[in-house]
């Protein structure tokens, strides 16, 4: 049993909501988060003695004059993995979070929680793209991205070894998605696509200079 199934193994199909207005996470991804207001310390508590699991979902444009209640959400969001946490004395969190799988949002449920609960669809990518296809996208996204990151050495060699390595197209693009520095709704956007190598042209797209902007000095496999 690999490292998502085994986190899986006793998900119920609802997910706690940890909506966001600034993060996209990406299966794959690894995140440090810091939880502080009283409803999501009440998630965690009710997260850490169950199944460790959080989905991470993005707020919708406009969220600001509902943030203390329910302010809309994406439909499709990231289930997430408690792997380390840390409660600190006055109550707050410090915690990394592993994403683990895409879902959808199918409908939010009343319960006495102060957080928000949704009943949620896993979400697995679509059918692999052929060997020969994929690894035309494989190299075009290197030829896209290494040039970056000329000076980088330490960078560069973690790109390298995720472009040669064995890693599964659809994980490699979620890295990438999840690492560079893209506009929160391509982001978004990326997260929606489970076709694996439409988001890859998506990637691409994104990636293709459009200004003299560099890229950061600095990258994150996760």
């Amino acid at each position: 049993m690999n490292d998502d199934s085994s986190a899986l193994a006793n998900f119920s199909g609802l997910a706690r909501l940890f909506p966001l207005p600034s993060l996209v996470m990406f299966p794959h991804g690894v995140q440090p988060l810091h939880i502080f207001e009283p409803r999501y310390r009440q998630l965690m508590a009710d997260c850490l003695t169950d199944d460790r699991l959080i989905a991470l979902v993005l707020l919708k444009p406009g969220w600001e004059p509902t943030y203390d209640d329910r302010p809309p959400i994406e439909a499709i969001a990231c289930l997430g993995e408690v792997i380390v946490d840390q409660k600190l004395p006055d109550g707050r969190y410090n915690l990394l979070l592993r994403g683990i799988s895409r879902i959808r949002i199918l409908e939010e449920i009343t319960t006495d929680r102060l957080y928000r609960t949704a009943r949620v669809d896993l979400i697995a990518d679509g059918i692999m793209p052929e060997p020969t296809h994929g690894q035309k996208m494989r190299s075009k996204l290197r030829e896209t991205v290494m040039p970056r990151f000329q000076g980088n050495e330490a960078s560069r060699e973690q790109l390298e070894a995720m472009f040669d390595g064995e890693m599964a197209l659809g994980t490699l693009l979620d890295i990438l998605a999840f690492a560079l520095p893209i506009p929160l709704l391509m982001k978004q956007a990326l997260l929606e696509q489970t076709d694996v190598l439409l988001r890859g042209r998506m990637l691409l797209d994104i990636l293709t200079p459009k200004s003299d902007r560099p890229f950061p000095p600095t990258f994150s496999p996760n």
